[in-house]
């Protein structure tokens, strides 16, 4: 069986040799029928990295949207803003005043892979992990390429569980 490690490195792998333009456009679409988006009215999104699903055209809906913000070592909720600065992470990162995470009702989060079970491999941080028990009120949603889902991948405790993941 293979660690975190190894299935980070397969992940940014096969990510390269996919079309991430196309698929982060069908992706979106499905997003929209998602019921728990139509019916959220706060939707955290994140700015994608280069071999990321890219969820932008997501903003032009009648939403309020918010983007994370790296402080320290957690993530801070941050409504979006065209006004945006380069993270030490090299992610775009809004410059407008946290809120409450529990004002959100839907969190999209990144991930490299994820799991039938719910599982997702983040870039090893755990940003995620700490952040998501405080959006106590969101469901939490992952959008992959099907080819970056598999059966099981290994999780420690701390592991926060999404509600559910969506692939194309």
């Amino acid at each position: 069986m293979k660690n975190k490690t190894d299935y980070r490195i397969y992940a940014k792998e096969i990510r390269k040799k996919l079309n991430i333009k196309l698929l982060s456009s069908k992706l979106v679409s499905k997003v929209r029928q998602e019921a728990h988006y139509i019916s959220a009215k706060h939707v955290m999104i994140y700015y994608p990295t280069k071999y990321e699903i890219d969820l932008r055209e997501l903003l032009n809906d009648n939403k309020n949207f918010y983007l994370p913000k790296v402080s320290g070592n957690e993530l801070l909720t941050c409504p979006y803003s065209d006004k945006l600065e380069k993270s030490q992470f090299s992610i775009m990162e809004p410059c407008s005043k946290p809120v409450n995470p529990q004002i959100l009702d839907l969190v999209i989060v990144p991930a490299l892979m994820a799991d039938n079970k719910g599982y997702r491999l983040g870039y090893g941080g755990g940003f995620y992990d700490r952040f998501l028990p405080m959006c106590t009120n969101a469901f939490k949603l992952c959008v992959l390429p099907q080819e970056l889902i598999i059966k099981s991948l290994p999780h420690e405790p701390f592991d926060v569980k999404l509600d559910k993941i969506l692939y194309m």
